[in-house]
């Protein structure tokens, strides 16, 4: 069996995850699945537990077998001395992530609440994209299928009645996921998604993960990107020239720094800070 090393990229939704990842699989030994996220994999074992912060009790020996043998077939399959997982709900989970990988490196990104929730807003909304979901469908374990079918068709029944013209649900499943989408409104529910994510990724990298955790403001990744992907690599332990790092950042940009205070208007960003305040002052978004 081929050695390396499992690095998860932990954040909330449009934190800049999908960007991260696929900038890091550029470099030669990294790689990761042909799709966007495993969800699935993850929650094999545990599919009708309620929400995505299972707990790490359920990483039964079975769970972990079944997950770990997963990364094998990438490190196998691209000949991967580094693996890189992003699945957005294992912020949700870190200390069932540790269960199943020990061994993990974490990278950490973290970006404005404000305007994750705008762009999360859009996914809430978003149609269907036909591509994307067949590129997922391969790695649905076999026996979960219908589960996961009859769900997707749900909340695309749904996304026609509601009179927010979304889906029934989008991005990591909070506990009491049912009871919050009758409370709040689709804002809110964005802002929440952010708000958990962060705050169960703080919880958990506060204990005993001081070696084990990079932490990366999404801001500063676009703002100086040569000099924050060399220090990513540089502990990840990948090796790259300066001038092909340069080359692999040029199409980072900050055109989406402040772009969820553009799709929400002022009396909207007024009340998540009502409801998320707190959190954004922690990060430093607020003062």
């Amino acid at each position: 069996m081929r050695s390396y090393q499992p690095v998860v990229i932990i954040g909330a939704p449009r934190s800049g995850t999908n960007m991260l990842r696929d900038i890091l699989c550029k470099f030669d030994g990294v790689s990761t699945w042909p799709c966007d996220e495993i969800n699935y994999i993850w929650r094999h074992g545990n599919l009708t537990y309620p929400s995505d912060e299972l707990p790490y009790t359920l990483a039964s020996s079975s769970v972990k077998k079944y997950i770990r043998k997963q990364f094998d077939w990438v490190a196998e399959k691209y000949d991967a001395s580094v693996v890189i997982e992003k699945t957005c709900a294992n912020s949700l989970r870190i200390p069932f992530v540790d269960e199943v990988l020990p061994e993990a490196k974490y990278i950490y990104i973290v970006r404005n609440g404000i305007d994750v929730t705008g762009s999360a807003k859009l996914r809430w909304t978003a149609k269907l994209n036909i591509q994307y979901i067949l590129k997922k469908v391969r790695f649905v374990p076999l026996l979960d299928l219908p589960y996961y079918a009859l769900r997707y068709f749900r909340s695309r029944v749904y996304r026609l009645l509601t009179r927010e013209s979304r889906l029934e649900f989008w991005g990591p499943s909070l506990d009491g996921m049912s009871q919050l989408v009758k409370k709040y409104n689709l804002n809110e529910i964005c802002a929440l998604q952010w708000q958990t994510c962060v705050n169960n990724s703080e919880k958990a990298f506060s204990k005993n993960h001081n070696d084990r955790v990079f932490m990366l403001r999404y801001e500063d990744l676009v703002k100086n990107p040569v000099e924050k992907i060399s220090e990513v690599l540089n502990y990840i332990s990948v090796s790259a020239s300066h001038g092909f790092i340069v080359d692999t950042v040029g199409s980072i940009s900050t055109k989406s720094v402040g772009k969820g205070r553009i799709i929400l208007n002022n009396n909207e960003v007024k009340s998540l800070y009502n409801l998320i305040g707190d959190t954004l002052k922690y990060y430093g978004y607020l003062k």
